[in-house]
């Protein structure tokens, strides 16, 4: 069986690396702070020293950090990844950044032997806990269908959308498309306050209605709260960036209302109050 090695045990990787150990796969982690390791408790794994010493013991190792920086601090560093993982390893990006810093790592990767795959995810560590999160995955088809069955201890769907880069384009135009529903979401439900209709009452017929949206749903399963979509403004606002950037680059002409939008929410969240007024 694969032997799995994986980084980043925060609130989304650390369910996605108890589900790899769960399913059965030799499962090596590495992790900054010894704390992190508790999410695994109960399940078999061991610890690794170093992230090349993780690679060393690992065929495939995942990668699910915060930012473009990060990963390439873990592949490149003295240390990491690269140092240590043998020709013919796979490594898998879950963390998500940019297409070019993407396709800048399998270069580096290439030169010794060592393949690289993006398969950033959506959903959250209750979605990989019930092994439904999103993975979308960019790559060659060998590799994406050496991981797949990884992947799929804790993600449904897993698609495979083409090139090393193309997973980032797709969760990059997902995060996008919710950003500008926050602010679809934010309006509708003041409109609602102004027409008399109470917006919990309407919450539950979007819930079942064609007008719903992910974004409606955490709003109103937070009791309208914007404090956890407040602390999410600085990912977000990294993601609109970053696929403007790629759009940019590729000469694609921007979505201008879905992007006006996508920038109104952002604004709206970085704003004082922790709820959504009328």
């Amino acid at each position: 069986m694969i032997r799995v090695g994986f980084i980043g045990l925060g609130s989304q990787g650390g369910p996605m690396a108890r589900r790899i150990a769960d399913a059965g796969y030799p499962l090596t982690v590495w992790a900054r702070r010894p704390e992190s390791l508790e999410v695994l408790t109960g399940s078999e794994f061991a610890v690794a020293p170093t992230p090349a010493e993780l690679a060393a013991a690992s065929d495939l190792v995942g990668i699910c950090v915060v930012a473009d920086a990060d990963v390439e601090e873990v592949l490149l560093r003295p240390g990491g990844l690269l140092e240590g993982m043998a020709p013919g390893g796979v490594v898998a990006i879950h963390s998500t950044i940019h297409p070019d810093t993407c396709t800048r790592l399998a270069s580096r990767a290439a030169e010794s032997g060592v393949s690289v795959v993006d398969a950033p995810v959506s959903g959250g560590g209750i979605a990989a806990a019930a092994r439904n999160l999103l993975v979308m995955v960019g790559g060659d088809d060998a590799s994406v269908a050496r991981c797949r069955p990884v992947f799929e201890a804790f993600g449904d769907p897993v698609i495979h959308l083409g090139p090393l880069g193309s997973g980032q384009v797709a969760k990059l135009l997902n995060n996008l498309v919710f950003t500008a529903q926050v602010a679809v979401a934010l309006e509708m439900f003041s409109f609602a306050d102004g027409l008399g209709v109470d917006r919990t009452a309407l919450a539950q017929v979007l819930a079942h209605g064609s007008g719903g949206s992910r974004a409606a749903a955490i709003l109103a399963g937070s009791g309208f709260n914007l404090t956890g979509l407040r602390g999410a403004v600085g990912l977000l606002s990294k993601d609109v960036g970053i696929v403007l950037d790629v759009a940019r680059a590729r000469g694609a002409a921007e979505p201008e209302p879905v992007v006006a939008l996508a920038h109104r929410a952002l604004r709206t969240l970085q704003e004082g109050g922790s709820t959504a007024g009328g």
